[in-house]
């Protein structure tokens, strides 16, 4: 019998794990739910449609168990409102997954409504649901996956207001791990470069999503699903800051 003692580290199990994502009903975070769920984990999601919910518990519900809510997180307090119902559901909660997020044009081709929503979804709910995740932990410790994106490092003129708040989602990520690392609360930020997702729509529809995943021009969602995956099953004591996934002919860029 071969001695594979030091050939690898122990990983953690997600069974029964107790698991949020924000966005989970499409996309990346529907990847991330499926997986997780089939690892074992109690999963709970929230999206913005009845119909995208309806379809992430179904296939939820075919590997593991889980449940969800359409909510708007760019409306106040409501990332707190579904913190505090995932967790109720869940019976407590190990992981928040934070990933609800919109698209967003250039400054100047945003009206200000539309500006202050984008920030309202993709900023201030990021930063309401991690300080909700934290409340719900109750000092038991857990993981926050923070899912940001390679939009904050490659600018360009129409992704003023996208790539700064994803900026922002980085620097925040950073000095949360800080903060909460003594709290037995590892926090990981994830940055997706271009990957398949709804929020393409209309500029790149499936058809052509498709044809660039198969050109390695884009990644699929389950690819980010497994970084996720990784960093969540790694030992107590490591913490993966971050995780940059690229597709492999755009790298690089």
């Amino acid at each position: 019998m071969l001695n594979l003692a030091d050939a690898h580290t122990a990983v953690s199990s997600l069974s029964g794990k107790r698991i949020l994502v924000t966005g989970g009903t499409t996309g990346i975070g529907r990847a991330i739910a499926v997986l997780l769920a089939s690892e074992g984990a109690r999963l709970h999601v929230c999206g913005r449609t009845p119909e995208h919910l309806a379809d992430s518990v179904g296939r939820i519900s075919e590997v593991g168990t889980g449940a969800g809510t359409t909510v708007d997180l760019g409306e106040p307090g409501a990332a707190q409102r579904y913190v505090d119902a995932a967790s109720e559901w869940l019976g407590g909660l190990d992981v928040a997954v934070i990933n609800a997020a919109i698209p967003a044009e250039g400054l100047s081709d945003m009206s200000d409504s539309e500006l202050r929503y984008a920030i309202a979804v993709d900023f201030t709910a990021y930063l309401t649901s991690a300080h909700a995740a934290v409340e719900a932990m109750g000092g038991a410790g857990g993981d926050i996956v923070l899912i940001g994106s390679m939009s904050a490092h490659v600018l360009g003129p129409g992704s003023t207001v996208y790539a700064g708040i994803k900026a922002g989602i980085a620097g925040f990520a950073e000095a949360l791990r800080k903060e909460l690392g003594p709290k037995n609360i590892r926090v990981t930020l994830i940055e997706p470069a271009l990957t398949q997702a709804d929020m393409h729509y209309p500029d790149m529809d499936a058809e052509k999503q498709k044809q660039m995943v198969r050109e390695e021009k884009m990644l699929r969602s389950e690819d980010i699903a497994v970084a996720v995956h990784y960093a969540l099953t790694q030992p107590r004591r490591a913490v993966v800051q971050k995780i940059v996934v690229a597709p492999r002919m755009s790298e690089g860029e």
